[in-house]
């Protein structure tokens, strides 16, 4: 397991350092340019905010394999007259869906009529901020904004390629191609930007995938919650609890790593649902889960294998009982130290393996735990170059 983790998951904080900041000079360059050409809309429509908010693996040290995929919310602006407020969302839909309503401060007067016609839907009689509608309106303003200076990004940011492609649905990903040898910037990088709507206390909204996971659209009203800096900040006082040596992350890397080995032995449809029942957000949940049961000191790097096995064997009977809450939404038990925001607190709880069948996660229990047992020969088996090509896009 350290072999496989040294050689074949483990991202060089030198290379990683250089490409994330890489990465933040394009964006920020891309950002500021969407203000400085003027390109942003009037006082009746959304605007970027001019910030950027780097979230993931990359930014939280459990990265794997390779330091070319990034994700970065790009918060947006209502008009100063409008105020989000979102709700559990009501009858189907994805597991923890949002709904954003709007308040006018003043009232819904006829000025606002042009913002409800081109972002809202109506729901129940009222206006509803529509995340397909503000997903299209965001791949149209970044790809003007990138048309309007793309030579000159591409000159200041070390010579290189810049593109932005989009799919119906999907937030655009910037194409970053180096056209030099400078050494830290010869990876070609894929920046997913996402346009997030802030909620204050470092919480946003997210548009959701257009397919939830049985394959039923999700309709364009829905939001998902994005509590990434909450994560980040839990990370960071895990990491002054816990010992100077310890392994939680290495184990998040590993299990990661053993999962996406395992699915070249799959065949659909069960390929596509072991992927989706073992996301990288349910094995951060597992881990965070596990991490706040014991004392932190077990977390000592020379017992790995055991701190490990104790991640799979939870996982596994979290499948089972087909439970698994959501970390941060509803929940009362987070050290005191870990500041959550009233809204997070007072939220429902959200079962995270609700959305998937029994026989499903009972099949994935045993996968999981043949994984686990096979982990020696299945890392030889598929530990070739030809199993690790990097996908099109994060």
């Amino acid at each position: 397991l350290e072999r496989f983790h040294a050689r074949q998951l483990r991202v060089s904080p030198h290379v990683l350092g250089h490409s994330k900041a890489h990465v933040g000079r394009v964006v920020a360059e891309l950002v500021r340019a969407a203000k400085a050409q003027g390109l942003q809309p009037g006082p009746l429509a959304l605007s970027l905010r001019g910030d950027f908010v780097r979230i993931g693996s990359a930014y939280e040290q459990h990265k794997v394999r390779t330091p070319d995929c990034f994700d970065i919310l790009v918060p947006l602006r209502l008009p100063p007259h409008l105020e989000p407020q979102p709700r559990c969302a009501d009858g189907p839909g994805p597991c923890g869906a949002f709904v954003c309503g709007l308040r006018a401060r003043d009232g819904w007067t006829r000025r606002s009529r042009p913002f409800a016609e081109g972002f809202c839907v109506e729901l129940q009689g009222r206006s509803h901020l529509s995340s397909g509608l503000v997903l299209r309106w965001f791949q149209g303003h970044l790809q003007r904004c990138l048309g309007a200076v793309r030579y000159r990004l591409q000159e200041r940011c070390r010579r290189c390629r810049v593109s932005l492609s989009a799919c119906p649905g999907q937030p655009p990903t910037l194409h970053i191609v180096p056209c030099s040898d400078y050494v830290c910037c010869h990876i070609s990088m894929a920046v997913r930007l996402i346009p997030a709507v802030p909620l204050g206390d470092a919480l946003y909204l997210t548009a959701l995938p257009p397919e939830g996971p049985h394959g039923s659209p999700a309709p364009e009203a829905l939001w998902g919650l994005n509590a990434s800096r909450q994560e980040q900040r839990l990370l960071g006082w895990l990491k002054e609890q816990a010992p100077a040596a310890s392994c939680h992350l290495k184990c998040l890397q590993i299990l990661k790593g053993l999962r996406d080995l395992r699915r070249h032995g799959l065949e659909e449809p069960f390929c596509s649902q072991w992927g989706r029942v073992l996301s990288s957000y349910i094995l951060k949940t597992a881990l965070f889960s596990l991490l706040l049961q014991g004392p932190l000191e077990a977390w000592d790097e020379q017992f790995l294998v055991e701190r490990l096995e104790d991640l799979v064997l939870f996982l596994r009977d979290c499948l089972r009982k087909q439970v698994l809450m959501d970390f941060f939404l509803g929940n009362t038990s987070i050290p005191e130290a870990v500041a959550l925001p009233r809204f997070l607190k007072e939220a429902a709880p959200v079962n995270l393996l609700s959305a998937f069948d029994g026989p499903t996660l009972d099949l994935v229990a045993f996968q999981l735990i043949s994984t686990w047992v096979q982990a020696p020969h299945i890392i030889r088996m598929y530990s070739s170059p030809r199993y690790w090509r990097p996908g099109p896009a994060p």
